[in-house]
């Protein structure tokens, strides 16, 4: 497939974050744009004020002639009836991952893996490129503030990508410079055991030249590879004497190229300086200097729905964060309670997959009992039906806090607005952001 040979591009599941970057990929590029989603949001909303067609049924009919190329994501069932009748009909179907591919095979790719962090470190690496001069592309899996997109358009050799593991997806790049950040167990369901898992980002660490990898990660080396490793107080790029000044994280990083001295910034959390931390040793290799890092850092305004600051005062703090499984709870509440040590700490989870729930139930109970209370919400199904003996009471049971309560959709608000907020947060990757608005005018109303 050339891309210049596409002049209209067919998107299934258009809506999704992944999906969508690829679509406004092709969108400024002047090819003409149709997709389906299944239900209309506000990232589809600014997808058609962009000049996008998109439709919201299921229907064949809605699908104009002469497509050149139809991109799917695996989260849209097999059985779907446009993608049945594309299939159906042979015309050219491609996963999302495979044209991600052919993209960054025609520029030079930074890809960045992991179970955990992938969306705020090619964000945070992307914005120390811009600000250091190098005008790269992006696609990212969040809507990054900076650039109020998760796509970006750049005119360099050089773009910017997430290497999603899901379905082994990142098999598909060929990147000139990787990074492995995590490797924890999940997608289960795809890999079967994490040492399959595993293999998996063996296979993808073996496609790229440079490779950065988290101190301590099972990653075997690779003959005639170069891998660098980074951490916190370890590895040849480092962050270290890290401390909270005004409730924002300061660090000093050490690397064989420059040394940087009081980075200032502004996404609180360990696991957050450690994404920095390879952002900003991926961004010395590209010739990126520590007068513009620091300036980076202290200007980057964060990824929507990664540790996103909703409200903010004396009297109360509301954050919301897209934590989906055990490690990123615990990195989310951690950093909170670094941050406000004497207050109160309230979090709502909403549970999402109930592979997930069922894989790590005893991980979910241990990180939800680090709160003062917890309202604990429904699973989330997304791609999944539902599993027999597996609902959110098995995490509900499984946890140790005296204060914890079940709720629903429907009762949500009702529950939360019992409660006296001092620090408040919404976790999880399902549907739990459709309530960050009336959380946020219920708070603002309280102030009143």
């Amino acid at each position: 497939m050339r891309l210049e040979d596409l002049h209209k591009v067919y998107f299934v599941g258009i809506g999704g974050i992944g999906m969508s970057a690829i679509a406004r990929y092709f969108n400024q590029l002047g090819i003409e744009i149709h997709g389906y989603d299944k239900t209309e949001t506000t990232l589809t909303k600014k997808l058609v004020a962009e000049g996008m067609n998109i439709h919201y049924e299921e229907n064949v009919n809605q699908i104009p002639e002469n497509i050149d190329l139809v991109v799917y994501t695996p989260a849209v069932p097999k059985s779907h009836a446009e993608l049945v009748y594309f299939w159906e009909n042979d015309f050219p179907v491609k996963k999302r991952a495979e044209v991600l591919g052919i993209i960054s095979r025609s520029k030079k790719a930074i890809a960045i893996a992991g179970t955990h962090g992938k969306t705020s470190t090619t964000s945070i690496l992307t914005h120390l490129l811009k600000v250091g001069g190098v005008d790269c592309t992006a696609f990212l899996g969040g809507i990054a503030m900076n650039f109020e997109s998760n796509f970006v358009q750049g005119e360099s050799d050089w773009v910017v990508v997430e290497a999603d593991e899901y379905d082994r997806s990142f098999l598909h790049l060929q990147p000139t410079i990787a990074a492995v950040l995590s490797m924890d167990a999940d997608h289960l369901d795809i890999y079967g055991d994490i040492e399959e898992m595993h293999r998996g980002f063996h296979e993808f660490a073996k496609n790229s030249p440079t490779v950065f990898v988290k101190n301590g990660l099972p990653l075997k080396e690779i003959n005639g590879q170069t891998q660098f490793f980074y951490g916190l107080e370890k590895g040849e790029y480092r962050a270290e004497n890290i401390r909270v000044e005004e409730a924002y994280f300061v660090f000093d990083f050490k690397s064989p190229i420059e040394n940087i001295d009081g980075i200032r910034f502004t996404m609180p959390g360990f696991h957050n300086v450690e994404n920095a931390s390879v952002a900003i040793g991926i961004a010395q290799q590209i010739g990126v200097n520590g007068d513009r890092v620091r300036e980076a850092m202290a200007t980057f305004k964060g990824i929507k729905r990664r540790y996103e600051w909703i409200h903010r005062s004396e009297e109360m703090v509301y954050i919301d964060d897209y934590a989906h499984h055990p490690t990123e709870l615990n990195a989310a509440i951690k950093a909170t309670k670094a941050l406000f040590p004497n207050k109160k700490i309230l979090g709502i989870f909403q549970p999402h997959l109930y592979t997930r729930t069922r894989d790590f139930v005893d991980g979910f109970a241990a990180a939800l009992d680090q709160l003062d209370q917890v309202i604990l919400m429904d699973i989330y199904p997304a791609r999944e039906l539902p599993i027999e003996g597996v609902n959110a009471d098995i995490i509900f049971n499984k946890m140790k806090l005296r204060h914890k309560k079940r709720a629903s959709k429907t009762n949500l608000m009702k529950i939360l607005k019992e409660e006296k907020i001092e620090v408040l947060l919404t976790l999880g990757a399902g549907d739990i952001d459709t309530f960050v608005e009336p959380i946020k005018d219920w708070l603002l109303m309280l102030k009143k």
